[in-house]
């Protein structure tokens, strides 16, 4: 039994990070893939270090508002703050 809800886990686990790809390809990705508007690039550790240490809510909170030539929601204004987060999470990895 234990092993059918951890194998279960690992499946919704892959379930959510494809859907937050998805979200990320539709959303993000013009600005974050190339760096436009002066986004940190996905990936680019260096360049989300000094926002990483701003911490997460304050991160969540630029992105629902907008910050520097990114609109309020970015380009996603329909996403939930735990989505953000996962969103955040995906592009500073």
């Amino acid at each position: 039994m234990k092993k059918m809800l951890a194998l279960s886990a690992l499946l919704l686990a892959g379930v959510a990070g494809a859907d937050i790809e998805t979200r990320y390809n539709q959303s993000c990705v013009f600005c974050h893939g190339t760096g436009a508007a002066g986004a940190p690039v996905t990936g680019d550790k260096a360049a989300w270090a000094p926002r990483l240490e701003k911490g997460m809510d304050e991160l969540v909170q630029s992105t629902r508002q907008g910050l520097g030539g990114m609109p309020p929601g970015g380009m996603c204004g329909d996403c939930s703050d735990e989505e953000y987060r996962a969103l955040i999470e995906y592009m500073t990895k």
